[in-house]
């Protein structure tokens, strides 16, 4: 994201979504798993549509230039929106994959 924190001034950082567990684009465990991650990350890119979002609770992240939010974009808790669409879980594990 790039926060505009002041006049003139802004912050490029990567957010990792509070409270929720989404499957994983990077490293899948399956082909399920991927599409899953596929899917939600074309959900967060929809709703951020004109990209603005407000950050609420910002947190340092335990990874170097990552912070942990929860995101809202247009009235929207963007992780509760992919929880309600099945793309991601409260809490801190899903089970993406069959037999995992």
């Amino acid at each position: 994201m790039r926060a505009h924190i002041w006049v003139d001034q802004e912050l490029v950082v990567s957010v990792r979504i509070a409270g929720i567990d989404a499957p994983e684009l990077f490293r899948p465990k399956c082909g399920a798993e991927k599409q899953k991650a596929i899917a939600a990350k074309a959900l967060v890119e929809a709703l951020l549509g004109d990209g603005e979002a407000v950050l609420h609770d910002v947190q340092h992240g335990k990874y170097a230039g990552r912070v942990i939010a929860r995101i809202e974009s247009r009235g929207e808790d963007i992780g509760q929106k992919l929880v309600a669409e099945g793309l991601a879980v409260n809490g801190k594990r899903g089970q993406w994959c069959a037999g995992a």
